[in-house]
C-alpha cells in the first residue's frame, strides 16, 4: 500500500508557520511516544532553528518505558529539553512550566537586563495531526479552549492562549509532509491514525502493523487473544494466520461463518491505538537494539 496524504489545506498552515515564527521565543513540539522520529515533521527543524526547543513524547504511556527512556536520551544529546507526558490524563504536565524557564532561561535573563519584567514567553505548539496537541493545550491551560477530537487535522487554524504563568501559547494546525520519502513513515503514521482512515486499506494496514509488532513483541498476540505467533511460517504468512485466528477468536464473520478481515483488521488497530495490545514502541533510536 502507498502511504502519502497532503490536503491542500496543510500547505496554507504550513505558510501561516513561517510568517508566525518570527514572533515566538520556544517551539513546543508534540511527537508521539511510540514512534518519536517518523512522528516528527522535518520541516520543524528548519521552521525553529535559532528558538528554544521543547519535545514533549506523548502518549507515553502508551509506549514501551525502556523506549520512552531511549528517546528521552536521544533527544537530550540533539539538544532538546524533553518530558514524557499524558496529555489525557494530565500526567507530566504539572512539569512543563519549569521546563519552560529552563528552556528560556537565556530570553528571560536578557528580558530581565532590558527591564522588561515578567515579559510573557511566546510558544508555538506544533506537531503533526493526531498526536495529541489540542488535548495537550487544553491540559495544561485547565480549561477547554481549543476544539479536540480524535480525527486528524481538526485544528484548522491558528489560536493564542493566554496562560496564568507568564506564558503564551499560540496552536497551530497539524502538518504532515509532501511526501514520505521514506514509506516505513507513512506506514507508521497510519498505524496512530495521523492519517485519515478512510484513504487506507485497513487489511493492508493490519497485516502490515502484526509484522511490525512481531519483530519486537510477538508474545502481545498470546496475551491479548490467546494467539501464539507462527514462528515457523514465512512473515507474510504468519501475519495473515494471526489475522484470521483474530477473526475466529473475536467471532468477526461474514456469511457463511467466512471470516471478516475487515473487521478483524479495524480490532486490531484499535486495539493497538488505545493500548489494549500492552506498551508498545515501534522504533528504536539509530544504532540501538531492542535489548538496550
Amino acid at each position: 500500500m502507498n502511504y502519502q496524504w497532503y490536503p491542500g489545506h496543510m500547505t496554507k498552515a504550513k505558510r501561516m508557520m513561517q510568517e508566525d515564527i518570527k514572533l515566538i521565543d520556544l517551539v513546543i513540539e508534540l511527537v508521539d511516544a511510540r514512534i518519536p522520529l517518523s512522528s516528527r515533521n522535518p520541516d520543524i527543524d528548519e521552521l525553529g532553528k535559532n528558538k528554544s526547543r521543547i519535545i514533549l513524547l506523548n502518549k507515553s504511556d502508551l509506549a514501551d518505558p525502556a523506549g520512552n527512556a531511549a528517546w528521552t536520551t536521544y533527544f537530550k544529546n540533539k539538544g532538546f529539553h524533553v518530558l514524557e507526558i499524558n496529555a489525557r490524563s494530565g500526567a507530566g504536565i504539572k512539569s512543563i512550566n519549569g521546563l519552560v524557564q529552563q528552556a528560556c532561561k537565556e530570553k528571560i535573563e536578557r528580558d530581565k537586563r532590558r527591564g522588561l519584567i515578567n515579559r510573557p514567553v511566546r510558544a508555538m505548539v506544533v506537531g503533526i495531526p493526531n498526536v495529541g496537541k489540542s488535548t495537550f493545550i487544553n491540559s495544561f491551560a485547565g480549561k477547554a479552549c481549543t476544539k479536540t477530537g480524535n480525527k486528524p487535522g481538526v485544528t484548522k487554524g491558528k489560536q493564542w492562549i493566554r496562560m496564568k504563568n507568564s506564558l503564551e501559547l499560540l496552536d497551530t494546525p497539524g502538518i504532515l509532509w509532501p511526501k514520505f520519502e521514506d514509506q516505513e513513515v507513512g506506514m507508521k503514521l497510519a498505524f496512530i491514525g495521523s492519517m485519515n482512515d478512510e484513504i487506507v486499506i485497513i487489511q493492508e494496514l493490519a497485516l502490515d502493523l502484526i509484522k511490525y509488532i512481531a519483530m519486537r513483541y510477538p508474545g502481545v498476540f498470546e496475551e491479548r487473544y490467546g494467539i501464539p505467533y507462527p514462528t515457523d511460517l514465512p512473515e507474510d504468512k504468519a501475519s495473515v494466520e494471526v489475522l484470521t485466528q483474530i477473526a475466529e477468536v473475536r467471532k468477526c464473520y461474514l456469511k457463511g461463518k467466512e471470516p471478516d478481515y475487515d473487521r478483524a483488521a479495524s480490532l486490531l488497530v484499535e486495539d493497538f491505538r488505545s493500548g489494549r495490545l500492552g506498551r508498545i514502541t515501534l522504533e528504536r533510536p539509530e544504532g540501538q537494539s531492542d535489548e538496550e
